[in-house]
């Protein structure tokens, strides 16, 4: 939602607002603090790889299977399963490498090129992170 329908949301839902009073424009929260969604979005494949995908990647690297990553991070396998596979299409490459269930049970490991990408992921973002709380407190801390 742009900033002014926010403000505007906030004008009209605030039962304190009276009409004509200087109250018309809120100020911003104290407790704003940055916050970024990153994603990486593949023009040629339609799909994207973003925070939801690399925390399935550490899961799977962790677990060293994809039913267990399931778990720990409450998404259902066939969700997990499409993310994987979506991933991989807009990547290129293979990130992990899964055998079938059975008496060894089902194991899934991420390729090398799987760990240097999560590596590398997990540096850009906290990149992106450290610009992100620069520019807030560059552009809009004064508003606090």
């Amino acid at each position: 939602m742009p900033l002014g329908k926010s403000l505007q949301h906030n004008i009209h839902c605030n039962p304190s607002h009276k009409k004509g009073t200087e109250s018309e424009v809120p100020t911003m929260s104290k407790n704003l603090k940055p916050r970024l969604k990153l994603w990486l979005h593949s023009e040629s494949s339609q799909d994207s790889f973003g925070d939801g995908k690399w925390r399935l990647l550490e899961a799977i690297d962790q677990t060293e299977s994809l039913k267990a990553a399931c778990e720990k991070l409450g998404i259902s396998y066939r969700k997990a399963w499409d993310d994987l596979k979506n991933a991989e299409k807009c990547l290129n490459f293979t990130l992990a490498t899964r055998s079938r269930g059975g008496r060894q049970h089902g194991q899934s490991h991420l390729t090398e090129k799987g760990k240097a990408w999560i590596k590398a992921y997990a540096q850009y973002r906290k990149h992106m992170e450290n610009a992100n709380r620069s520019a807030y407190g560059k552009y809009l801390k004064n508003f606090d």
